[in-house]
């Protein structure tokens, strides 16, 4: 039978499985350090189309190749930028999860996606109240009983959704993904601000 389902992107069949999440991947097609790069795109809308502002330092503490702090240097921030793995940019070496100084100012990230529950957790403790944290993440990780648990402790203050694909490239191999088919993963900025109790906001971006 033929299936006239319309589809609202182009992929092949490994896109399919790029909806399921990080776990559904086996150990060879995963990068090994959960390495996959964010298209500076998704500082763009967040800015732009979320009318996102910052007025304090950033850290981007899991910077890879620079794609997320470069693109908001041109935007005109001060931006620090760390990574576990020494990729040839910023300081690498530097384990956030085991940080513990305290950081006077905003935390963005596309976090490795198996510890962004840790990173969100983390990254509150080390800002103080009124400071906020961002996160690049998978619209699924709305869902489960852990991360549910963390919103109602943590409650955001707005999800960013991008309405149109936004790549999260396998070590940042950009062309190679696109050729590939792109990717059918939807992904939201996830905004926390300290000390924040409200009810969360829905934006959609892009």
């Amino acid at each position: 039978m033929k299936n006239n389902t319309e589809k609202d992107w182009t992929g092949n069949k490994n896109s399919i499985f790029k909806t399921l999440g990080a776990s559904n991947h086996t150990d060879k097609e995963r990068q090994n350090e959960d390495y996959y790069a964010t298209d500076p795109i998704a500082i763009d809308v967040l800015l732009k189309d979320g009318n996102v502002t910052f007025d304090k330092p950033i850290w981007e503490c899991s910077c890879g190749e620079g794609h997320l702090s470069e693109r908001l240097k041109s935007f005109g921030y001060e931006v620090r930028s760390t990574d576990l793995i020494d990729r040839g940019y910023g300081e690498g070496g530097i384990d956030f999860l085991t940080y513990n100084q305290p950081w006077n100012g905003d935390i963005l990230t596309n976090p490795p996606y198996k510890y962004a529950k840790e990173f969100i957790e983390h990254a509150i403790t080390l800002i103080p109240d009124g400071c906020r944290v961002f996160m690049f993440l998978k619209v699924q990780f709305l869902e489960g009983k852990a991360r549910k648990e963390l919103f109602k402790k943590y409650p955001p203050k707005c999800v960013y959704v991008s309405s149109s694909r936004i790549l999260c490239a396998k070590n940042a191999l950009f062309d190679e993904m696109r050729a590939g088919g792109g990717s059918a993963v939807a992904y939201a900025w996830y905004e926390f601000e300290k000390g924040y109790t409200g009810e969360s906001k829905l934006k959609w971006i892009n």
